[in-house]
């Protein structure tokens, strides 16, 4: 009866320290360059997911940031990713300054900080 009572403690006392876990923060940071692959500040940045199936849905991500001195634009995805989720999103980036533009992909994995870069150009 000791030994039942034992293993079924240690049983409810991991099982609580698994449902206990911080979600750590899921990040995607894009940095823009230019042709002579200097820093763009200024430059509007927009996530979005584009829809793979035959039939129309509405795009779950659309976020558009404007990048700091650095040519860093950083977006938090704390709010889509939920722990035990399988993954969290696959986007295409779009940048643009003036007449410049530059196109991307990135791939956003739990947890950790995605970077990408992106070269605008004429």
């Amino acid at each position: 009866m000791k030994k039942l009572f034992f293993i079924s403690s240690i049983l409810v006392f991991s099982i609580s320290l698994n449902s206990c876990r911080k979600k750590g923060d899921t990040i995607a940071n894009i940095y823009v360059k230019d042709e002579t692959n200097t820093s763009v500040s200024g430059a509007m940045v927009i996530l979005y997911g584009t829809n793979t199936g035959s039939t129309p849905q509405v795009v779950a991500v659309f976020d558009t940031m404007y990048t700091n001195a650095a040519g860093l634009a950083s977006f938090n995805f704390n709010d889509i990713y939920q722990l035990g989720q399988a993954g969290v999103a696959v986007l295409d980036i779009k940048a643009q300054k003036l007449n410049k533009i530059g196109q991307g992909i990135i791939k956003i994995e739990a947890e950790t900080i995605n970077e990408e870069t992106i070269f605008i150009q004429p």
